[in-house]
């Protein structure tokens, strides 16, 4: 029976294996972050990292309940990126990886929206509820990255008052999320500073509110216990 199972139907099953499983895209999360913090954004490397991401967020939303058709086409969407990265690391232009990373930020954003939307779903405080949230915390972090990353190739001016190095984009994201505020990279105009402000209300509001309720709520072992 399984041999003769058409192609909606294995992709069907294969997405059937992949829904609740959050575990899955917190390891993408951590090994986009990882990359992301290793590579440099300005040649092939950004090329990787764009299709990590792209998967990561493809998969996030399969993950989070959305239907076939539309994670086919946060697929094509996150491939069309990982594309016109191919072109500018090949051309050595900046709007292709500009473009790139605002389409890769879009799609973190619709990703994140979808697994909180599942995590706020839940009936119970679990492992997985506990991973969806802090994996959409982390996106965040991603999202603002690539952000930042694509005003950096379309404003007038550098995003920081001094030179970037490897990682530089990543790193200022995570510690504006986290409002760690360490001084050493600071956006050199708007929309670049407004932006930073927003992220850390956002980190601020998700860490204290969300995360730190759900980890309250959480009891492990109970589900076994009631068994």
């Amino acid at each position: 029976m399984g041999l003769g199972r058409r192609p909606h139907e294995r992709w069907t099953s294969l997405f059937g294996r992949i829904a609740n499983a959050f575990g899955m895209v917190f390891v993408l999360v951590v090994a986009t972050y990882i990359v992301g913090s290793l590579v440099s954004y300005r040649s092939w490397g950004g090329v990787l990292l764009l299709a990590l991401t792209g998967a990561c967020a493809t998969v996030a939303l399969a993950t989070a309940g959305t239907g076939v058709a539309r994670v086919r086409v946060a697929a094509a969407v996150a491939g069309a990126g990982v594309v016109l990265a191919a072109i500018g690391a090949a051309a050595g232009g900046a709007a292709p990886f500009g473009i790139a990373a605002l389409i890769q930020a879009l799609l973190l954003g619709i990703a994140a929206v979808k697994v909180l939307g599942a995590v706020l779903g839940e009936r119970e405080v679990g492992f997985r509820t506990i991973l969806g949230a802090i994996s959409v915390y982390v996106i965040l972090g991603l999202l603002f990255t690539f952000v930042y990353a694509g005003l950096d190739r379309f404003q007038a001016g550098p995003f920081f008052d001094q030179p970037t190095k490897t990682g530089d984009f990543l790193f200022f994201s995570i510690t504006t999320l986290t409002t760690t505020g360490y001084g050493n990279l600071i956006p050199a105009a708007q929309p670049g500073r407004m932006l930073a402000g927003l992220e850390m209300l956002m980190g601020q509001i998700f860490l204290v509110t969300l995360i730190a309720g759900l980890v309250s709520l959480w009891r492990p072992g109970a589900r076994g216990r009631r068994s």
